[in-house]
């Protein structure tokens, strides 16, 4: 494998928008998460990422550790394109254990020598190790190369174990009529694989996408889930507004015969910036996940700063009434400095609070929301603007995210409930809201310089009960 080149490895330059408790590089760009898995003792995160600047560009895998999946290691450079079998890029794949070895199957990227970023073939190949650090990329790449009737995108295979056997589901472009779709494999052994066939595609390039990348495959409660994130769905109503989605389908794969039955596409979080997200079981069987807070079509910032990009903190994954929703994993409580206010308030109107740097805070606000006309605000403001805030409106049981910058609103429905329970995690530069134990989620960057104050604010006299702790990465 083609060494990093320590010479061209930009560095941070300035650290304001620096996030204290994500994860993030030491300097260069970080889009996907990639290859979670547990490993020896510790949980693994590798990531999309390009060193040598704070743009993307050609990918290589970082890599971090952890003990507890809050307090991270960075680790030298997992896997560096260059080679044969990826001579454009490392793009995302995922991790297995088998036999005390680590196993990395990922997308090996290829341009054609015409000058075209856009004109490109992929495949997919093996990497190893037995210590967690280094990787050897296998003799015998690639070890899966595109169907015939697939399109250029062929990319980001997640593998799990089932049966005695080796699966992975890969994300495509059918040729014929340009909708994305998810492909089948299975192997004995990791290294040899048979292509099983598409087992859900999408219902048109409007509705559901003309690619789906970085498909994930898990089970819970019994029922078997595919996630991955369309690209090309078009807006509808105050649904599907980012540039792609990430989203799931719940249903159930008949192994035997390669079919997954499956209800419709339902978006996981419906912040402006969640995209690309991969799941893991730990130890003890939780699915836990993390998202890019992803940024396709505004500025990032930083960038000027010599890095771009952060991951979003774990999430249990939790299936209720059909719906996939998430709660902050249960580690982040490690996170915790020390209690900052818990009190019942009274609010009436827009109140500020006098919080100690509110730009490292977790709070847990729970709202009695019993009147039809009910509405209630948590705000973070710089004095010149909303930078981030998060609204119920009972009448419509709706959610509304406002972001500093962004020329629209996110919207999340989670009916007419009669108390609002909200888990907020604010870093230097990222808000994550979790809502009703699983209803609903929203990812959100916001950037400033300025003093930070949080707001409640209500359209009339609610009881409030707030607690919030400062935290420290």
């Amino acid at each position: 494998m083609k060494d990093i080149d320590q010479t061209k490895i930009i560095k941070v330059s300035n650290t304001r928008y620096r996030e204290s408790f994500h994860i993030q590089t030491n300097g260069g760009w970080l889009n996907d998460p990639n290859g979670l898995c547990y490993y020896k003792g510790y949980y693994h995160v590798f990531y999309q990422f390009h060193p040598y600047s704070s743009q993307w560009g050609p990918m290589h895998w970082g890599h971090v550790r952890s003990k507890d999946l809050v307090h991270w290691k960075q680790l030298p450079v997992a896997l560096v394109p260059g080679d044969a079998e990826d001579t454009g890029g490392c793009f995302s794949g995922s991790a297995i254990v088998k036999d005390n070895r680590l196993f990395l199957i990922y997308t090996g990227h290829h341009y054609y020598d015409d000058g075209d970023q856009d004109h490109f073939w992929e495949n997919q190949n093996i990497a190893y190790s037995d210590d967690g650090i280094n990787f050897t990329k296998y003799d015998g790449n690639p070890v899966i190369e595109a169907p015939e009737d697939n399109s250029q995108d062929f990319r980001d295979p997640k593998v799990w174990e089932f049966d005695g056997q080796y699966y992975l589901v890969l994300g495509s472009r059918s040729k014929d009529d340009n909708r994305g779709r998810i492909l089948l494999y299975q192997s004995a052994d990791l290294l040899h694989w048979d292509y099983r066939g598409v087992i859900a595609k999408s219902t048109g390039e409007d509705t559901e996408g003309f690619m789906w990348e970085c498909p994930d495959f898990f089970r819970i409660n019994g029922r078997d889930i595919i996630a991955c994130s369309p690209m090309g769905i078009k807006a509808s109503g105050h649904k599907y507004l980012n540039l792609n989605q990430n989203g799931a389908f719940i249903g159930q794969l008949n192994y035997q015969t390669a079919t997954f039955e499956h209800g419709g596409f339902n978006e996981l979080d419906s912040g402006h910036n969640f995209y690309a997200a991969q799941s893991f079981l730990t130890p003890d069987g939780r699915q836990i996940q993390f998202g890019w807070f992803s940024s396709f079509d505004q500025p990032m910032p930083e960038q000027a700063d010599g890095w771009a990009g952060a991951l979003t903190l774990p999430r249990e994954l939790i299936l209720k009434d059909n719906q996939l929703g998430a709660i902050p994993a249960k580690e982040v409580k490690l996170l915790r400095n020390k209690q900052l206010l818990n009190s019942a308030q009274l609010i009436n109107g827009d109140q500020s609070l006098a919080i100690t740097d509110p730009q490292h805070t977790e709070w847990h606000v729970v709202v009695p929301v019993t009147n039809e006309n009910d509405e209630f605000t948590w705000q973070l403001s710089d004095g010149r603007h909303n930078l981030i805030s998060l609204t119920y409106t009972k009448a419509s049981g709706e959610l509304t995210v406002h972001q500093h910058g962004q020329a629209t609103n996110r919207y999340a429905q989670i009916s007419q409930v009669d108390q609002l329970d909200l888990r907020i995690f604010v870093d230097t530069s990222s808000a994550e809201f979790f809502i009703n134990n699983g209803a609903a989620t929203f990812s959100e960057r916001y950037y400033t310089t300025e003093k930070v104050t949080p707001h409640l604010v209500s359209n009339h006299s609610l009881p409030v009960n707030v607690t919030v702790y400062s935290l420290k990465g």
